[in-house]
């Protein structure tokens, strides 16, 4: 697997070349001094250069294995880093329960929800191999929810590294920081707030959602409101339709987030917005406001524009979190402690 990384350098090269729409210096300058600890960037040069490329050979074979993978890394991250301020990106979101531990795995936005941590087993007993106890299992997440967008055809960014893994997990601030399917404006806005994350950066982080599949579960509220069929954000059709999906006893059937093109990382998400036809309660509440409308509106004319400010507040994101340093360690299993 770590051999065969010809792949990850020409894409990561089209990437940079084609998607930049300002230079990479001037992304690095605009984010590195929100950064929050010590990060940096081409921290693995020396200690571990295979790092990105083994990351990247394993979210490739994974990806191509099961399209929806790549949502489900990039989830993973935001999961991980959204947990509080002060917790961040830790690789919290990766320790299994033990008989005198609980993690963040059992918490209500996770439970049943989310997935790919197989792949994350791979990829980190794959760089213990070759440069042992080196790469955090934080990075890791970093680096794979970075190149899931890759691989689905959106922008690419140079990822500063350093996080180091947590010696502990939150499942209570797991449960209430997440932001929720169902929740109004204010409480995204809110959320997003406590971490430090600006209405902006809300709204270029919500067009995550522009891959990726939903349990009925998570959208039933949608469905039950008399509201939901008129106005003019709403689209009675498509409710209809998800309406025909989720008649049945089972409140796990998925549906596309994203109808019109699944499995690709574009600015399409926003484009249903405008129709009404966003899946979540919390996406199609974005549209209710002037302020967070104008930028969907902004997004869904021109792709750059995403693409830019999607990168600048993945950036601000993944910066979350004072685990440098002295505080956490690299865990050689990133399902347990050291």
């Amino acid at each position: 697997m770590a051999n065969n990384h010809l792949g990850f350098y020409l894409l990561m090269l089209l990437k940079i070349v084609t998607t930049f729409a300002i230079p990479p210096k001037t992304l690095k300058e605009a984010c590195i001094g929100e950064i929050g600890f010590e990060l940096q960037f081409n921290i693995y040069n020396d200690s571990c250069p295979e790092a990105e490329a083994i990351i990247f050979s394993w979210v490739e074979n994974a990806v191509m294995e099961d399209s929806r993978m790549a949502a489900s890394l990039l989830r993973l991250h935001f999961h991980d880093c959204f947990v509080n301020f002060m917790q961040g990106c830790d690789a919290s979101v990766l320790l299994d329960d033990t008989g005198d531990f609980v993690g963040e795995k059992t918490a209500p936005p996770n439970l049943n929800s989310l997935r790919g941590f197989e792949v994350i087993d791979a990829i980190k007993s794959d760089l213990e191999s070759v440069c042992p106890e080196t790469v955090s299992c934080a990075d890791i997440l970093a680096v794979a929810a970075r190149d899931s967008v890759v691989l689905t055809a959106g922008p690419s960014w140079e990822v500063p590294m350093g996080r180091r893994d947590s010696f502990s997990a939150n499942k209570a601030a797991a449960t209430n920081g997440i932001p929720a399917p169902n929740s109004s404006l204010a409480d995204l806005v809110a959320k997003f707030q406590n971490v430090g994350l600006t209405l902006q950066d809300m709204v270029a982080l919500s067009g995550a959602h522009t891959m990726g599949k939903a349990r009925c579960l998570t959208f039933s509220s949608r469905l039950q409101s008399s509201s939901n069929t008129n106005g003019p954000d709403n689209n009675p059709d498509f409710l209809q339709s998800l309406q025909q999906l989720c008649s049945g006893s089972d409140i796990d059937a998925l549906a596309q987030l994203d109808l019109v093109t699944p499995a690709t990382f574009d600015n399409q998400y926003y484009i249903n917005l405008l129709s009404g036809e966003g899946l979540l309660p919390s996406d199609q509440i974005l549209v209710s406001q002037d302020q967070t409308r104008e930028i969907i509106n902004s997004y869904a004319e021109d792709t750059s524009v995403f693409f830019e400010d999607f990168k600048i507040s993945m950036l601000k994101m993944g910066s979350l979190g004072p685990a440098s340093g002295n505080d956490g360690q690299i865990r050689r299993n990133c399902r347990v402690v050291n």
